[in-house]
Parts: structure tokens; sequence; C-alpha cells
């Protein structure tokens, strides 16, 4: 099926006869809706798709006072907004490209074509500082609510790791729901780290968050050990990255490609994953759709899948224990 284009005497019309913050918004919608723009990459709703455009191209907040929506556009605002729109459809360059803005646990990140969009579940798990595994920041052991193990010695972790880290994001929300800790955040492309350094400075974490350019694990001290390890990798198998919508392919296939089933790194991962956890140490990887696969091949694993209240899937947990108890099965996975 052909790829629709918006046409050029459709936004014509509308700079001609729209007037107000609220009459761009709603033709945004009909827009994106009527010519089958693509979302998941940051958000699911077209409304807020189409305000993202329409608001930042004024430099005006996201979540701008409903009062301000019936202001007037000058004639440049208009051109500016139906610019962004056109390419947003046209060219199916996702909204966060365009505007070099993502939101990530409710703080702004820059981002562009070197990274991955941010949007991974993971961002709940970090607001509820992983509960009740660790400690909240009073000290005390909050109710769970995302399906995690206990602790039975439950702390606050000092040591962190982000692997794969992309943008930094994950790596600097950790930051942010654990101050008194040191976190690291690894990933094998420089362009990605590029991004993240942008986004440590911006958050002034460059002191609490030291990037590594490194394959997973392979350029960390052995001696590091880590109370967390988190990781968003790689996990798109080879069927779904050949029927990825148009929008996802601007996104590095780096980010996103990982084999057939989608577990390449994620084997990888766990078969070194408890050389680096502390005693009492917990591990969390998204694998998405490959969950599937996680269960087929390792059938034998008790894995903690996680349950979201604001939704997501393909996410699991294990403590270091786990990853001790079944080593030499993951070491199989990744020699074949």
């Amino acid at each position: 099926m052909d790829q629709l284009t918006i046409r050029p005497e459709y936004l014509q019309e509308a700079a001609e006869h729209l007037v107000t913050i609220r009459d761009f918004i709603r033709f945004g919608v009909s827009a994106l809706r009527q010519y089958d723009a693509h979302l998941g990459q940051g958000t699911e709703d077209f409304f807020a798709e189409s305000a993202a455009l329409v608001l930042q191209s004024l430099s005006l907040d996201w979540n701008a006072s409903p009062e301000i929506l019936d202001a007037k556009l000058l004639p440049s605002e208009k051109a500016e907004f139906i610019s962004l729109l056109e390419r947003r459809i046209n060219e199916r360059i996702p909204t966060s490209y365009l505007l070099n803005l993502a939101y990530f646990c409710d703080r702004p990140y820059y981002v562009d074509e070197r990274v991955l969009i941010p949007r991974s579940p993971i961002a709940e798990l970090i607001q509820n500082r992983f509960a009740p595994y660790f400690l909240d920041e009073t000290g005390q052991s909050r109710e769970g609510l995302n399906n995690l193990p206990e602790n039975h010695h439950p702390h606050s972790p000092r040591r962190i790791l982000d692997l794969c880290t992309g943008s930094g994001c994950i790596a600097i929300a950790l930051a942010y729901a654990f101050p008194e800790s040191e976190v690291d955040a690894t990933d094998i492309s420089r362009e990605a780290l590029e991004v993240a350094s942008i986004n440590t400075e911006h958050h002034n974490m460059q002191y609490q968050v030291a990037l590594m350019e490194s394959d997973l694990f392979t350029k960390l001290p052995a001696e590091h050990q880590y109370d967390l390890i988190v990781s968003n990798p790689p996990y798109v198998d080879a069927e779904d990255m050949a029927d990825l919508p148009a929008e996802f392919l601007h996104e590095p296939e780096l980010a996103l490609a990982a084999g057939q089933d989608g577990l390449d790194l994620v084997r990888k991962m766990l078969a070194q994953a408890a050389d680096y956890l502390t005693e009492d140490g917990l591990i969390v990887i998204e694998v998405g759709n490959s969950e599937w696969a996680m269960k087929q091949n390792f059938y034998q694993v008790d894995f903690h899948w996680l349950q979201f209240q604001k939704g997501g899937t393909g996410i699991f947990a294990l403590t270091a224990a786990q990853c001790r108890q079944y080593r030499d099965l993951f070491i199989q996975s990744v020699q074949g």
C-alpha cells in the first residue's frame, strides 16, 4: 500500500482559515489520522501528538493552560506548525525527532536520530523506586505495585548500572530517584553516548552518571558490583524488523534489531549478570514482544514478569540469587 502524503492545498486552506491554537491542534489530529501517521514512539494519543507539535512550535509548555488555547496565531507561527506537520506526515519523521525533545519520568530529554526515542514502561518502576525491593527515600519499604520480588534485606542501591543507555534517560532518571547512588551507563554506540552526554549535562548529572562506551559488560572492571542493573536493550526480532512502520525506520537499527528471536543481547547479559550483581542485587530487563521467545527458550526459569499500572508488558526481573542459580543455563544459551 502506497504511503499517503498530505496535499499542499489542504495545508494552504488551513493556513488561510484556521485561527487559534485550539484550531491547529484539532487540524493536526485530523491530518495525522487521515494520513495514517503511526504513533507509538512516546505517545499513543493523536491529540497529545498534535498538541506537542503545535505548542512546541510556539515555545509553549506542553501542559499549557487551556485559557491560552484560544489565542490567535501569527502567519509565521502558522507556517512553522504546518511545516512540522507536513514533515511528520510526508517524511514519517517521529515528532520527538522533529522537536529534538522527548519526556521520560516527566522530565525533558534531547533526542535525535542517533538514539531511540524514550518510551519504556521502566519509567514507572523508577518512579516507584523499585518497591518493595529497595527502600524509599525515607528509608522505609513501600508496598510493591509491579510484581517485583521481595527482598529480605531491603536497602537503597548504592551502585546502579544502565546497560544500552542510548539517550541516557533511564540512567538520569535513576540518579534522580536514588540521589545517593553512583550510576554507570554503557552503550556500544559512540554516537548515542554523545546524546547521553548532552542530557547528563542538561540535568547536571555528569558527576553522578558515568558514561562508558562498552559492549554490554565488556569494558566494565571485573570488581564492579551493582545493587541494581537495568536495561532496555535492542530486542526486536527479525520478523518484526521486516514489518516496522516507516516512522521506526528513522530510529537507529543498532538500537532495535537483536537477531532472529530478539534475544541476542539479552542472552549475553544474563550469562554475565551474576558476576556483576551484589549478593542481594536485582536485574531488570525489557524484552517487549520477545517475551514469548524468553518463555520458550528459558522455560525452566521463574522470571518475575512485571505488571504496570500505566500499561506495558515484556519486562522481567531476576534476583542475583536466581542469576547464580541459572548461570550455566544462560551461558549455554549463548554458546548455542
